[in-house]
């Protein structure tokens, strides 16, 4: 059996995983917004937006290895010269790891909604510190677009609102621009669930 090489061609692998990454070190064109996928699962989105828009860069975050990799072929064989995969956990991708200032919108789409009373912690759309970081990343008038087939998750995340005043809430009709549906997007309305949105736009 050949080895494959490592990291595999679309895999971001920082030289250090413990400095704060610069926006040149996401291998992005300078002239080129930066789209980032946070859990992106097998890709499926993320191939499809990468694909609809070729005048961006897409970066998908995800934290098990084997998606990572389906996501690398994937790409690979589709052509796709704008995309670019992270294998790390996402809260510290987004604390400590990526670039402040980089991201022209951030895709938060169908997290794991916890939904456990015990686990309501673990429900970032309804941290504000959670917020405030992904706030950071974002360049001015960026947007943050969250999905969730929870109907808690999205309340409690509408409810942290007021105390988030560095973000304001946009209107996100149906057919208000072309948005792929996710790997368990895709699962969860063939079972009837109703998919719930939230976009905010960066203040200041």
């Amino acid at each position: 059996m050949p080895v494959e090489p490592f990291p595999f061609p679309n895999e971001l692998f920082p030289g250090d995983w413990f400095t704060r990454l610069a926006r040149a070190d996401l291998e992005a064109p300078d002239d080129q917004p930066i789209e980032l996928d946070l859990g992106c699962g097998d890709g499926s989105f993320l191939i499809r937006m990468a694909s609809l828009h070729p005048d961006r860069h897409f970066l998908g975050v995800e934290r098990l290895l084997g998606r990572v990799r389906k996501v690398s072929r994937k790409a690979e064989r589709a052509g796709l010269t704008n995309v670019r995969v992270l294998r790390i956990d996402s809260n510290y991708a987004v604390r400590d790891l990526l670039p402040k200032g980089f991201a022209s919108r951030i895709h938060f789409l169908c997290p794991d909604p916890w939904p456990k009373h015990k686990h309501a912690s673990r429900r970032q759309m309804a941290q504000p510190w959670f917020l405030r970081e992904l706030w950071e990343l974002l360049v001015p008038g960026g947007e943050l677009l969250f999905k969730t087939d929870a109907p808690l998750y999205h309340a409690e995340a509408v409810e942290v609102l007021p105390s988030c005043p560095f973000f304001t809430r946009l209107e996100w009709p149906e057919d208000a621009f072309p948005y792929p549906t996710t790997d368990f997007e895709e699962q969860w309305l063939e079972q009837g669930r109703t998919m719930h949105r939230l976009r905010l736009l960066r203040v200041g």
